[in-house]
């Protein structure tokens, strides 16, 4: 995700190579990280600190608190966007210490080919301004929405955990081309590009989902077949209850 990012922010001019400073605990992926795209690698996390005004922690949940305790004495009057799954905004806080102003954002996979998702909460401390340096961020990486914090676990249930929804139904679509007798190759080819093609109309048209779907289901046709079938195995109420799922594991990570 940190990848995605600093390619994201370089390819939409946000940001100059030479600002972008990276640190990683193995220091070999921060090198190479700074051979692809001409930002400064370094070796420790004082180091970026020291250098850069807005920080972004793409670290695990476990390691959120020990990195910013580590920084405390160096984040004064400084930005910290988390993008650690579960970690609130009071925890960040509280590891930062007074005067750190901190944003939390919930991203999504698909930010790697920058078509990513998501949305982000404010602390305290962070101001109007914070929010526009985030959205500048993340934008260039997909789109992003500003949410109350209580709202991420939705968000981590639809976004964050989304993708591997949408893979499980490409794969399960691929699978029933193969059955039918396509060839492997050219069936997940169509069933890719059929998923992406469908979201892409939904985003561009405005119209809601059930009219363009309407609008495919011919009377006494092929597609209403299919979606009696998908109706009968319960495909909608479970892709429902698959985010409930989700978010409500990402709430109980938040109170652990």
């Amino acid at each position: 995700m940190a990848s995605a990012l600093v390619k994201g922010v370089l390819l939409a001019g946000v940001c100059e190579p030479g600002e972008v400073w990276a640190s990683d605990c193995f220091f070999e992926a921060a090198e190479k990280l700074g051979r692809e795209t001409g930002i400064q690698a370094v070796r420790t996390n004082a180091e970026v600190a020291g250098a850069c005004e807005t920080l972004i922690l793409c670290v695990k949940p476990q390691d959120v608190a020990p990195v910013l305790q580590e920084l405390r004495p160096v984040l004064a009057g400084k930005l910290v966007i988390s993008i650690a799954a579960g970690v609130s905004l009071a925890a960040l806080e509280n590891a930062a210490g007074a005067g750190v102003r901190v944003v939390r954002v919930m991203p999504n996979t698909p930010a790697l080919v920058h078509k990513g998702a998501s949305a982000y909460a404010v602390g305290g401390a962070a101001t109007s301004k914070d929010g526009e340096i985030v959205e500048r961020l993340f934008g260039a990486v997909g789109v992003t929405s500003q949410v109350k914090e209580p709202l991420l676990d939705a968000v981590t249930g639809l976004s964050g955990s989304g993708p591997a929804y949408a893979f499980l139904m490409i794969e399960a679509l691929a699978d029933g081309g193969v059955l039918m007798g396509l060839p492997r190759e050219l069936s997940l080819k169509l069933a890719a590009q059929t998923l992406a093609g469908a979201a892409e109309m939904v985003l561009s048209t405005g119209e809601h989902p059930g009219k363009l779907k309407d609008a495919v289901a011919s009377p006494g046709g092929t597609t209403i077949a299919g979606l009696e079938v998908l109706e009968v195995c319960g495909v909608r109420a479970g892709l429902i209850r698959a985010v409930r799922s989700a978010a409500e594991r990402s709430r109980e990570m938040g109170k652990a």
